[in-house]
């Protein structure tokens, strides 16, 4: 059974609009492998006017369970792979990549559903290459999918649970040679939960990285019933959900939050009582404070004119102005079981961008369109075959 809830976002359609989509279909060459890529195996060093389309919030139940013998787990598979930092080109669909060889604390997942983060393509340039691991790399964080095999540690889990979960402990310190990004991946225990049973592959894996995201800002921010909260960038990834958690796990009492002309209905959809177009307005100069405020996008020194004397202001990238805090999430299946009853419940949603879900084929246009900054929700890969 599905239930859908309907919002309309504008996609402005405009001469900037239309050269960005030529650029996603150049892009789309680069899928094509113009020298053949290696095996990957782990390193010694490895840590472990307008157009307006139906936007849908959606709510459905598994019905058709996937199984995967044990038996039929093969050597090698199809993985996306970069062997050097740089842009989408560096990106490249290897069908010869070898499957991940298990730990004792790890189960293996046939992986259904991905997602993609920022943190996906600023680990690809190299941001961070003095704590990443050891290229070449297949990227993700965001992972749903089934177990197909456990490590002799593992007891929570069995061959064909559905789980989800950001499958890196932490985001940028270590993170793994192998992401989910492939049709099989290995990930620690802990790090997972069961997928929500009234959730699909691809709303589950939208999830993690920024469900947790916003759920411990949230707590470092000491957020608690009652109080008020700004959230910048209301419409993406982790806003959405900062929007969700803060109204109908945390009890806010009052929810603001930015966006574009387009997608201020969407907010209210959300449960916003505030919606603030950043086009037409700036939000530091409303008369109104806000005991957090919640800045997912990076406004620098004025998040923290919006905020009210003792209140806090967190801030997941960008420059960082007292009051103001920034935080790396650390991955933890725990948050992820505490809130699957929201999620079970329908009051709290996964958000899928429109334009997606993108097929395993089309990860570098997945990747090309995240860094345009105009997703709303998350951008999501499947089926992964």
């Amino acid at each position: 059974m599905e239930a859908i809830l309907t919002t309309k976002i504008p996609l402005p359609l405009s001469s900037s609009s239309s050269s960005n989509t030529s650029s996603l279909i150049s892009l789309s060459s680069l899928s094509i492998l113009s020298k053949p890529i290696r095996k990957l195996t782990y390193q010694s060093n490895y840590k472990n006017t307008q157009i307006w389309p139906s936007f849908r919030i959606r709510a459905m139940s598994q019905t058709a369970p996937i199984s995967v013998e044990a038996s039929s787990i093969p050597t090698e598979m199809k993985a996306w792979i970069y062997e050097e930092y740089g842009g989408v080109e560096v990106l490249k669909l290897g069908s010869n990549v070898k499957v991940p060889e298990l730990k004792d604390d790890q189960v293996l997942i046939k992986v259904v559903a991905a997602a993609l983060n920022p943190v996906d393509f600023k680990r690809r340039l190299g941001k961070f290459k003095a704590t990443d691991s050891p290229l070449p790399t297949v990227p993700g964080y965001d992972v749903a999918g089934v177990v197909v095999k456990v490590g002799s540690q593992v007891s929570e889990f069995k061959v064909g649970d559905e789980i989800y979960g950001d499958i890196h402990e932490k985001a940028l310190d270590g993170p793994k040679q192998f992401g989910s990004l492939a049709e099989y991946t290995a990930v620690e225990e802990k790090l997972l939960a069961l997928k929500p049973k009234s959730l699909d592959f691809a709303q589950a894996a939208a999830l993690p990285l920024a469900i947790e995201t916003a759920y411990e800002g949230l707590e470092r921010a000491g957020f608690s019933a009652g109080k008020s909260i700004l959230v910048l960038g209301g419409a993406g990834g982790v806003g959405t959900l900062v929007i969700q958690l803060a109204k109908q796990v945390f009890g806010a009492s009052r929810v603001a939050a930015t966006a574009s002309t387009g997608k201020v209905d969407f907010l209210k959809s959300l449960g916003v009582d505030l919606a603030i177009d950043y086009t037409k307005e700036k939000f530091e100069d409303l008369p109104e404070k806000f005991d957090v405020v919640y800045d997912a996008v990076g406004e620098g020194e004025r998040n923290v004119k919006a905020v009210k004397e003792g209140g806090s202001v967190v801030v997941l990238t960008g420059a960082v102005t007292p009051p103001g805090f920034r935080f790396v999430v650390t991955s933890n299946g725990e948050v992820l079981k505490k809130l699957n009853p929201y999620l079970e419940s329908g009051k709290v949603k996964a958000v899928v961008d429109p334009k997606g879900p993108f097929s395993f084929d089309k990860v570098d246009e997945a990747f090309s369109y995240l860094e345009t900054n105009r997703a709303t929700g998350k951008v999501v890969i499947h089926p992964i075959p």
